[in-house]
């Protein structure tokens, strides 16, 4: 679960991590609490969604007064955001953070991430930080620092340090940079954190150190012990599609083809969109109804696939093994029924009772075809996918 930057910016300041001063949601009409800034720079188009590259899309403004602060909140809100994360789609903006500006000297990029190679947090850190940090990372990886944390011993001073020195701080940021990168990690740690990221974190005209962005992303297998952060979530910012499915325990990713796949398990589902392209096909989603797929479940998937209209067949690749074939056999043909499904449906079944299961399938007067094997269910799906459409 992604938070929005001001509300990673209030965690940030929850623990000591140097933020400008700034108001959450700005409203259009409204100063966001920032008289007391008339006369200094205000950011006055940092507009909240979850996605990166803002500045380059023009989600980010600068605005001298309060009448130029309103124009450029009042120009971004309720549009939608296209970035090169959001896809062409785009995000809806419906607050916009205001922060008095900031000095900046230097930008340095700053994040915490799991290292699933080393099985261990890592930071990750760089000299080159702003909004061409991807660049960075694609063009010029040895610009990119990782220090290693061992998860007994925890984040040590000297890694701070060697952190520090390899961002060429000197003098008291070192000390500063040491006190931020320890906040983060306790951040991390006690918040569950999938990702923290400043981006960049500046050397201000001061020379003090300020995160002038703020990415936090929460691990959703976590929220359940994170009721404060969760209550945060935003679902606007989120696919509708995949959203729905997770109100039904079912793992959905949306894909630009249409031939949908309902599976069990995500290796059979990635393998089953392999052998859909490998036969001149393109699967529209990743759809795992997990090992105990219901009738009802079953049903919630068909109803999420037909919402989408470029859907012209469905192929269900299901492995018998908790749950028995025939008992998904019969909750697929009820599904079928229920939602009324108007395309090819193609099924290959294996695991337990999968002959009985097919046999049911045959006798039910539906429009189902049953397939010998993975590789004849890819097939037929992709060559009745392309009569129907």
């Amino acid at each position: 679960m992604n938070l929005h930057e001001y509300q990673s910016k209030q965690l940030f300041a929850q623990y000591g991590i140097p933020v400008p001063p700034g108001a959450g949601g700005f409203l259009a009409g409204e100063s966001g609490g920032c008289r007391e800034g008339v006369g200094r720079f205000f950011v006055g188009g940092q507009a909240q969604v979850h996605a990166g590259g803002r500045g380059k899309a023009g989600g980010v403004k600068v605005a001298k007064d309060l009448d130029a602060l309103r124009a450029a909140a009042t120009a971004m809100l309720g549009t939608t955001l296209v970035t090169h994360q959001t896809g062409p789609e785009g995000l809806p903006v419906h607050q916009v953070y205001v922060e008095l500006g900031s000095k900046i000297v230097r930008e340095i990029y700053l994040s915490l991430v799991l290292n699933r190679e080393a099985g261990r947090i890592a930071f990750v850190a760089s000299a080159a930080g702003g909004m061409d940090i991807e660049e960075v990372a694609e063009r010029t990886p040895e610009k990119l620092i990782h220090v290693n944390i061992h998860p007994t011993a925890g984040l040590q001073d000297f890694q701070c340090r060697q952190l520090a020195f390899a961002l060429t701080l000197t003098g008291p940021q070192i000390a500063q940079f040491g006190k931020i990168a320890h906040a983060l990690y306790k951040l991390y740690l006690e918040c569950d954190a999938a990702l923290v990221e400043i981006n960049p974190l500046i050397v201000a005209g001061d020379g003090d150190l300020l995160a002038l962005d703020a990415k936090i992303n929460i691990e959703d297998n976590a929220l359940f012990r994170q009721k404060d952060l969760a209550a945060m979530r935003d679902a606007s910012q989120e696919d509708a599609m995949e959203r729905q499915a997770a109100e039904h325990e079912l793992n959905y990713v949306s894909l630009d083809g249409n031939i949908a796949c309902m599976v069990n398990g995500a290796g059979l589902a990635m393998a089953t969109m392999d052998l859909i392209q490998l036969h001149g096909g393109a699967p529209a989603n990743f759809l795992d109804v997990g090992g105990g797929a219901t009738k009802e479940r079953v049903a919630a998937a068909f109803k999420l696939i037909l919402s989408n209209s470029k859907v012209t067949a469905i192929l269900i690749n299901i492995f018998g093994g908790i749950v028995r074939c025939d008992m998904i056999a019969e909750g697929i043909i009820a599904a079928v029924k229920e939602v009324g499904v108007r395309i090819p449906v193609i099924v290959r079944l294996e695991g337990t009772n999968a002959p009985l299961a097919r046999e049911i399938l045959a006798d039910s007067g539906l429009a189902i075809t049953a397939a010998r094997d993975l590789t004849d269910a890819a097939t037929k799906a992709v060559a009745m996918a392309g009569a129907h459409s």
